[in-house]
């Protein structure tokens, strides 16, 4: 048996996979834990191709964003799945279709490092997404 450390994030990207394949009819399967550029892949509940990626933010911010090299990453995919940026935050959920944004401006900013050994900030480039881009939005 294959026994590896699951993180918060981990559980809550598996959570919400088996919230919407239960409740809003998706057919999703997790891949969270296979170094992948989206947390799920399978079929919207309207039958579409979709690979979701997922952020559980703890704080609220009126705009989201996305790092450039992910967006950049996804939209690399096959033109046939529908790319979805899911965004959780304490005020509400956004699913974002990345397919249907266009102009984005991208900006740089400093942000934390990703890796776990080193606890400074790097320059990235990322991209805000207005709440109302969004094509799903619910409030809490």
């Amino acid at each position: 048996m294959n026994y590896t450390r699951m993180t918060v994030a981990n559980k809550f990207e598996k959570a919400l996979v088996l919230f919407l394949n239960t409740f809003d009819k998706w057919d999703l399967e997790w891949v969270g834990d296979q170094n992948k550029c989206y947390d799920a892949i399978g079929k919207t509940p309207k039958g579409q191709d979709c690979v979701v990626e997922m952020k559980f933010r703890k704080k609220y911010y009126d705009t989201k964003l996305i790092e450039k090299k992910k967006y950049d990453q996804m939209m690399a995919i096959d033109e046939k799945y529908v790319k979805i940026y899911f965004v959780s935050d304490p005020k509400g959920t956004y699913y974002y279709w990345l397919n249907k944004m266009k102009d984005l401006e991208m900006l740089n900013k400093k942000m934390p490092s990703t890796t776990y050994w080193r606890k400074h900030t790097i320059e990235k480039e990322i991209y805000l997404l207005k709440e109302e881009w969004a094509s799903i939005i619910n409030r809490n």
